[in-house]
């Protein structure tokens, strides 16, 4: 595992009498996509506003390559990029014009700026006439592409990306996806949020989960789904005690009982107990009548962990 680009120690932060977040800490390393989950209202949104350097926490600190990040330090700030949920994007400007605005806040002059901005359009898609267009004219998708490019315009070593395909076609999803991989693939480390689990069990291999101003689970995302057994339901025409004897002393399964007239089985994974299933069946003259499996994915671990209620 490679260091530490990003820390958070212990990071507490409260408006007023609400405490947004409590005692969170964690790291995020040079070169990975780093998912960040939680329902609304989880705290998500302090953390990554206290990470972007916007306002000091209450208490706690982040690190940045080793060194506390303060609103303050502007070279340190430059460090990081931000692509928020609601659009940074100036809507009566163009899109060139966006970013030739944004450059030259971030120091880009001239040739440099000009040849950025050009490669930026390439890679949004957007280019001449799209990118002369003002921005309150480009599709919502278009918008979310320019969204991305102003937060890497500068090169930033840590981007954080909220909700970044919050509302976009298919099309666009796919397009982000391999702009964020490429993205990362140059060097740059990425905090990923979003709502759309499956995105970030295809994007991220570790992954935090905050809830009610607490990091409840940090790690893996393969170690994540451990947290659930795979099931396998499946009814067959044996003696309910004698299937049920039989499938328990498979090595594996953790759980077995009868929901109506299919069995329940849970197991640490669904390929070994399915194989010595289907030999058992074999042996026994067992017919299988219906079978269908479930294996756990980060949803519904997530659900699991911050349960089903609503968070309105």
């Amino acid at each position: 595992m490679t260091a530490p680009l990003l820390e958070v120690r212990n990071l507490r932060h409260a408006y007023g009498s609400h405490v947004a977040l409590s005692g969170v800490s964690l790291t995020v390393h040079e070169g990975e996509i780093f998912g960040l989950l939680g329902p609304n209202g989880a705290g998500k949104t302090t953390l990554l506003t206290l990470v972007s350097g916007l306002f000091p926490p209450s208490s706690g600190a982040v690190m940045l390559q080793g060194e506390t990040l303060t609103p303050t330090n502007a070279g340190m700030k430059r460090k990081i990029g931000v692509a928020p949920q609601e659009l940074a994007i100036y809507p009566e400007l163009t899109s060139r014009e966006n970013l030739r605005f944004f450059g030259e806040i971030y120091g880009l002059r001239g040739a440099e700026l000009d040849a950025r901005i050009e490669e930026l359009l390439r890679f949004m898609g957007l280019e001449d006439p799209v990118g002369r267009q003002l921005a309150r004219t480009l599709s919502g998708g278009q918008q979310r592409r320019l969204n991305l490019g102003l937060a890497i315009l500068h090169r930033p070593r840590l981007l954080l990306l909220d909700e970044p395909t919050a509302g976009v076609d298919p099309q666009t999803r796919n397009h982000l996806f391999e702009g964020i991989r490429r993205i990362n693939a140059e060097g740059t480390t990425i905090v990923y949020t979003s709502h759309y689990m499956e995105e970030v069990q295809t994007l991220c291999r570790r992954v935090g989960i905050i809830d009610h101003g607490k990091l409840i689970a940090c790690d893996e995302v393969s170690k994540l789904l451990t947290l659930l057994p795979s099931v396998i339901r499946i009814r067959i025409d044996g003696p309910a005690e004698e299937t049920q004897r039989a499938a328990v002393a498979i090595e594996g399964v953790v759980g077995c009982k009868m929901e109506q007239e299919r069995m329940k089985i849970e197991c640490h994974s669904v390929p070994p107990t399915l194989s010595r299933w289907m030999a058992i069946c074999q042996e026994r003259h067992w017919t299988i009548l219906s079978l269908e499996t479930t294996e756990p994915n980060l949803e519904r671990v997530f659900l699991h962990l911050t349960g089903r209620a609503l968070r309105d």
